[in-house]
Formats: C-alpha cells, structure tokens, sequence
C-alpha cells in the first residue's frame, strides 16, 4: 500500500484496557513506520516481499511479539494486546505486511503452546528473528470451517508418523520453512481424533501441489502429503489433542484479525477526511455536504465499536487469564465486517476514483474481504457466540 498520509489515530491507547507498555510499543511502531520500515518492497512478487517484510520485522524486534519471551519473545506469555497493536498498525500501513506479521504467530502458537522443549528451541528463535517463515495447516479441500471433516491421516509406525493427504488456502504455502499441520490420527470420532504435528518444508513426501492466487496477493498454496515419515517427536500435545490446541491458537489470534480489520478500516476513514476536505463541488467542499458528515460518522463510530470490542477481548486474555472464545468472535465478526462497509463507504466518497487500480481504498477493499473468512467466517462466529451463550445458561 501507499505511504500513509497520516499517522494512525492512538486515542484508544487511553482506554483502561491498555498500560504504559502498550502505549510505549505504539511509539515505536510509529517510528519504524515513518523511519521506511516498509518501503521499497516489491509487492509484485508476494514471495520476495513477504520474505522481505518477515526479515524486516525480525531485525525491527517486531516479531519478537509473536513467541515467549523464553525464546527470544517480548514477554514472558504471547500478548494479545501486543498482537493487536501490532497488526493494527501494520494493517494501516501495508495489507501484506500485516499478513507477513500474522502468520509468524499463527503459524507456530501452537508450538508456543503444546510443543516440546526442543522443538520450541528449533523453531520459536528462527522466527522471532525472522529467519523462518511459518504456516498454519488446518483447512482441507472438503473440511474448512467444518473441522471434524479432517481427511488428512497421520499413522503411528514406531517412533515415527506417517502423512497423507492434503491441505489447502495453506498461507505462506510454498514459502514457509515449517508449518503446524491438523491431521486425522483416530483416537475417537469428530474432532477428538485429529493431532498436531509439526513438518518442516524439507521433508520428504511434502510437496506443494499448487499455488493459489487471490483478489488481494498472497502466498496462498495447496500441500500435499504423500507418505510423509516425520519423527513422533514432532507431535504436539498428545495424541487426539489437536482440535483443542488448534482451537487455542486461534483464541489468542482471532482478535488480532478485529486489529487488523479495525487498522484497514481507520485508514479508509483517515483517507476519506482527507479526500473530502479537499474535494471541490457544488461550490464548496464534499465535507461540507451533510450527507458525506453524516457517512463520516457512521464510519467513525463502527470502528470505535469494534476497537472496543477488541480491546475488551485481549485484556480480558491478557490480564484477567480468563477464556474469550464468545468475546473473539464478537469482535471478529464485528470487526471484519464493520471494516468492509467502512472501506466500502471511503471508496464510495472518492467516486471513480475509488475504484480504479493502484488507489488505496480500491486495495483495502480487496485486502479486507478475506478477513471475513479466515480464521472462522462471520457465519461460524455467529454459531461460536450463539453456543457459548447456551453453554452459560446451561450453567
């Protein structure tokens, strides 16, 4: 994306939800932004620039935010404030960047999470440091939010499992030096017969099977695993224990797509006042039309709403250590989709010019659709929110 015309706005970080450290961290990614952190990356060839952008967020100590601080993190636990901010800032600045920050996390929370000693030691430090690129490999061909329609099998031989099957919208597929991968070990039926594993890209019998183009450019790939022999050391949690680890990553992670979602959706706003402040008609100026007052507003006050669901859900992780699964979704589902009808309405201010190639709204309304989809659709976070409500009354 273009420069920014603007800082992001940081009067948020006054909301009781966020401390001196939080505030201090916004300072600096500010700096690393305006100081071209960001600049001069060929966003033509995805693969470089995300390998460009992980480099430079790792050398930053940017990433230093997606692990423990026992391997080389910022903190003692991976903060979801941190994230939040993190991806919010990133987003305002550059979709691919973001992108390239979110799925250091993603892709090895669950090792943070349920891995072995060693292998936190072989994996967590590479990535911090932005030497390693990672991957999350959960969706199938047939089994996306579905998750108990996991095909992909893994097989006990000894002291080894054996891989089969495919994955696929596996991003950073192609590119990712290891990835956490979901497959089907049948200890029971559903979702309790799926194991996590750890596979790195140079194994034997992993291959990728294509590459996935979108309507906003990312390394977006389809694996196969073809009698893929990995070390049973590479298990995570133990044997069964999949889905709930998965499902425990994407608790710390969802609400950093509201961030992100909210980080899009600031600078189509900060984009329109600007566009509206100077656009000439009717003899005055287009701010000076109620009715594009009365959008500005609608905009400004859906993204309060999601900020603050969002921030609500990260401390809430954060300093209360109590689960968030219902407050992610809300913010997720809030997030996401306040920010397409926030960058649908910037885009709607700026007229022709909105849509045409190369002009920032037309690239935040391609890079805000996905959000609405990974990570658990706007449709799954209704069921999500709707079940743990029924999970309380039953209580």
């Amino acid at each position: 994306m273009q420069p920014a015309a603007m800082a992001p706005t940081r009067d948020h970080l006054d909301w009781p939800f966020f401390d001196e450290s939080h505030r201090a961290l916004a300072a600096e990614l500010d700096g690393f932004v305006a100081r071209g952190g960001l600049d001069n990356v060929d966003h033509g060839n995805v693969d470089a620039a995300c390998r460009q952008l992980v480099a430079a967020l790792g050398a930053a100590g940017i990433l230093r935010h997606c692990v423990p601080k026992a391997f080389g993190g910022a903190s003692e636990e991976i903060d979801s404030r941190a994230l939040c901010l993190v991806r919010e800032t990133l987003a305002y600045a550059d979709g691919l960047a973001d992108f390239a920050f979110a799925m250091q996390g993603l892709g090895t929370g669950a090792i943070s999470l349920s891995g072995s000693l060693a292998l936190k030691e072989q994996v967590l430090p590479k990535v911090a440091r932005g030497e390693w690129l990672s991957a999350f490999a959960l969706s199938e061909p047939d089994a996306g939010s579905d998750v108990a329609a996991l095909a992909c099998a893994a097989r006990r031989e000894g002291d080894h499992f054996i891989l089969d099957g495919e994955k696929t919208w596996i991003s950073n597929g192609g590119i990712a030096n290891v990835y956490t991968l979901f497959a089907r070990t049948g200890e029971a039926p559903g979702t309790r017969g799926i194991s996590a594993f750890v596979v790195f890209a140079d194994t034997p019998g992993f291959t990728i099977a294509e590459r996935i183009e979108t309507i906003a450019p990312h390394p977006l790939a389809r694996i196969r695993f073809d009698n893929c022999r990995i070390p049973a050391t590479q298990l995570l949690g133990s044997p069964g224990e999949g889905f709930k680890i998965a499902m425990r990553t994407l608790d710390i992670f969802r609400p950093s797509v509201a961030a992100a979602a909210t980080g899009f959706a600031r600078r189509a706003l900060d984009e329109a006042v600007a566009h509206a402040k100077s656009r000439k008609m009717f003899g005055a100026t287009l701010s000076d039309l109620p009715t594009a007052q009365s959008t500005l507003g609608e905009m400004a006050t859906a993204i309060d709403a999601a900020a603050l669901l969002t921030s609500r859900t990260a401390w809430k992780r954060d300093v209360q250590k109590q689960p968030t699964t219902r407050e992610a979704a809300m913010a997720k589902m809030t997030a996401t989709e306040n920010a397409q009808w926030v960058i649908d309405q910037a885009l709607q201010l700026f007229g022709g010019r909105g849509v045409r190639t190369g002009e920032i709204t037309e690239r935040l309304y391609r890079e805000i659709r996905s959000l609405r989809i990974y990570e658990g659709a706007t449709e799954v976070q209704k069921l999500i929110i709707g079940r743990e409500l029924m999970k309380e009354a039953a209580r």
